[in-house]
């Protein structure tokens, strides 16, 4: 099985769509990956001037696979989800579908011709590559005039933490697709000081709420920042206007890791937190200074933020190009997006009942208080803190249609592969679910929670 074959495949298949002014539905995921995925294969079909919808889904199960039939396009797109619906989707749309898909696939589906799974070809689609990737590799290969598409081929890879080489740099074909990227001038990879919002926090915020490496003090501690650097001589402002990481000249950061290294020097880790603050940072460079689009990190929390409160059609037109109305929205977005996730999280802080912990698994009751769409956001948040170093984190809700849904994540000191422990166990109980090692997710029947739980936490827990 040979990659560029498939992908030539793949190609010719949709080119052969198109010609004949085919209807074309293109379905993806509602995480910041989804969200590029689609805007990637859009724009690669609206160049072609192809006649196409979108549409964003939570997961992909039976009701959205009807849903889907219903709308009665002729082909269908499918991104970013559909690991192990091969079956259903011939089932139901014979041979007018293909999934391009980063998420571990069943055995059973590597021989499917319409799938286009990185997977498949002795890759890693945890870190190799991420389904945003495998887009743009499809939209380069219909038109290479579609080579500037890479530059969101990189955020959703950052998106999706697949930045997991040394100093959290990118790999595989994701390292390659950044290469393409730099050759065009969209691209600029700088080893630096790490902080979250570079182009739009204030220093003092930016080092407060920059959560890896926890420094004991000042993560989450705005004013004990505030103190820190103006000790330290740094100029918080110019001309009325708090200063950002991404002005500071090389001795001005200098002077950030010798006042953090001060201030550490007494943990018996301090030389991994200031190890763990410097890294690869990516930077669009055709995005402006100081807009929340030019640093990748910043750009997938963006994206990330309107996919969690249902807002993924202002990620898909800003990542359309929109960059007047909706990227104003976008602002209003991630503000919202951070208030909910605060509650979330300070609620249960409160209602410590919803959270049980045997040492190596958490689980987080969220039935009544957590939206469905926020479990990937709150089980993410509660994998970084300190208190949850070494252990799997499984959190549920029951949903909308009554049923259960789960998101997981796990340390790297686990064994467990999180993505086939939740397809193994929702099919069991006759949910789906699926992921990757680190991070999965699933959904099952509302009848069938406690034998679930107990087959994620033996299985869990078998693996270490």
């Amino acid at each position: 099985m040979s990659l560029d074959q498939d992908l030539h495949n793949i190609a010719d298949k949709v080119m052969h769509v198109i010609s004949k002014d085919k209807s074309i539905a293109v379905v993806t995921h509602s995480d910041a990956d989804g969200i590029i995925s689609g805007s990637i294969i859009a724009k690669m079909l609206a160049r072609k001037n192809a006649r196409f919808t979108v549409k964003v889904v939570s997961d992909m199960s039976d009701k959205v696979i009807e849903e889907m039939r219903s709308i009665n396009n002729d082909f269908y797109i499918i991104t970013d989800l559909g690991a192990g619906f091969a079956k259903r989707f011939d089932d139901t749309f014979n041979d007018s579908w293909i999934v391009l898909d980063h998420h571990q696939l069943p055995e059973e589906e590597k021989d499917n011709n319409n799938v286009f799974n990185i997977w498949k070809y002795g890759k890693d689609g945890s870190k190799d590559i991420s389904a945003g990737g495998l887009c743009y590799l499809l939209a380069e290969h219909i038109d290479s005039k579609n080579r500037d598409l890479s530059q969101l081929a990189i955020v959703s890879a950052i998106a999706d933490r697949q930045d997991q080489g040394e100093k959290r740099s990118l790999v595989g074909l994701n390292k390659d697709i950044a290469e393409v990227a730099k050759s065009l001038s969209l691209l600029r990879i700088d080893l630096d000081l790490m902080l979250v919002g570079r182009e739009t926090r204030a220093l003092h915020e930016a080092l407060a709420y920059t959560s890896f490496p926890y420094i004991e003090g000042l993560t989450w501690n705005v004013s004990a920042c505030y103190a820190l650097l103006t000790n330290a001589g740094l100029k918080l402002k110019e001309d009325d206007r708090w200063r950002v990481l991404s002005e500071l000249n090389d001795d001005e950061k200098r002077s950030i890791i010798d006042a953090i290294a001060k201030f550490v020097a007494v943990t018996s880790n301090a030389s991994k937190i200031i190890d763990d603050l410097i890294g690869y940072v990516y930077t669009l460079l055709k995005e402006d200074n100081r807009s929340m689009l030019r640093d990748a990190r910043e750009f997938s929390t963006l994206l990330n933020a309107c996919a969690r409160i249902g807002k993924a059609g202002v990620g898909i037109a800003i990542c359309l190009g929109d960059r007047n109305s909706m990227l104003k929205e976008g602002e209003n977005v991630i503000n919202e997006y951070r208030k909910r996730l605060s509650s979330y999280i300070n609620t249960l802080m409160q209602e410590r009942w919803r959270i049980k912990d045997d040492g190596k698994i958490v689980t987080v009751n969220g039935e009544n208080l957590l939206a469905e769409d926020m479990l990937g956001a709150v089980s993410s948040l509660l994998s970084s803190s300190p208190s949850m170093h070494g252990r799997s984190i499984i959190v549920w809700t029951r949903t909308k249609d009554d049923t259960y849904k789960f998101s997981s994540r796990k340390s790297n000191s686990s064994n467990a592969n999180l993505g086939l422990i939740m397809r193994d166990c929702s099919s069991k109980v006759g949910g789906s679910g699926g992921g990757h090692a680190p991070a999965a997710g699933a959904r099952i029947p509302n009848n069938r929670l406690l034998e679930f739980l107990e087959c994620l936490k033996e299985s869990i827990h078998a693996a270490n």
